[in-house]
């Protein structure tokens, strides 16, 4: 989803910690001055949320649904930049939708505003592929700020997520599963360190002295013992482990 990352880590505003990539997806929509949002998740949810999204400049709501099947079929669709959606939902939860929507329209984004927020929960968010994890008593100003960011390529989760994703990771914590991760070997992280920094794998390897193939290997076999499929994710998430993300106060 993401293929580059940028040479240098920020955060966005009082919103959380962020990870901007360095260059767009290969299949990412035309860039636009209004960011598109569909707004997926219960009716009295959405009516909070549409109600902080309706006065801001540069947003614009185009689809609603309560369900991830009609959402789903909206995102085909509408193609919406932003999709926001809940942890729970009738048919399914937010995280399902983050996991089809990679497939189905890599161009949408989505932001998920989870009602209860655990360890478990934000690694498992950070895995299926959400841009954008936050607690739903998100203000609405970093609400706004958050789809902005997002929208223009950044990772964010808010500093409480953050905390409870890297108490996660270090204690080995993966969906339905408590036992301990496989260490990284210090090549895997001196490959992942790199990612971080947005080098390609050519780049990667003319550092390390190493093959393109290597480097390939170092990564898919990193990518296993994070429980990532996603070069991005394996990304946000070392930088965590590795205090390379800010953290807001």
């Amino acid at each position: 989803m993401l293929e580059r990352l940028a040479k240098a880590t920020t955060t966005y505003g009082g919103v959380g910690s962020s990870l901007r990539n360095g260059a767009p997806p290969r299949d990412a929509r035309p860039s636009s001055p209004t960011v598109t949002i569909l707004l997926v998740d219960d009716e009295i949810t959405r009516l909070g949320i549409r109600a902080a999204l309706s006065a801001e400049k540069g947003l614009a709501l185009i689809g609603e649904s309560e369900t991830i099947a009609e959402a789903l079929a909206q995102a085909s669709r509408l193609r919406p930049t932003i999709v926001i959606t809940g942890g729970t939902l009738p048919d399914g939860t937010g995280l399902e939708i983050c996991r089809r929507l990679q497939a189905s329209a890599p161009y949408t984004r989505v932001i998920v505003l989870a009602r209860d927020v655990n360890s478990a929960s934000v690694v498992e968010a950070v895995r299926a592929g959400a841009a954008g994890y936050f607690a739903k008593r998100i203000s609405r100003n970093d609400l706004c700020r958050a789809v902005k960011a997002v929208a223009a390529g950044e990772l964010l989760i808010d500093p409480t997520s953050t905390r409870l994703l890297l108490d996660g990771i270090r204690h080995g914590i993966t969906p339905g599963s408590q036992s301990e991760t496989t260490p990284l070997t210090v090549q895997e992280r001196r490959v992942l360190a790199l990612v971080v920094q947005g080098k390609t794998n050519k780049e990667i390897a003319l550092e390390l002295s190493l093959s393109d193939k290597t480097v390939k290997n170092y990564l898919s076999h990193a990518f296993e013992k994070l429980n990532v499929s996603r070069r991005a994710q394996a990304a946000v998430l070392f930088a965590q482990l590795t205090g390379r993300l800010r953290t807001a106060s």
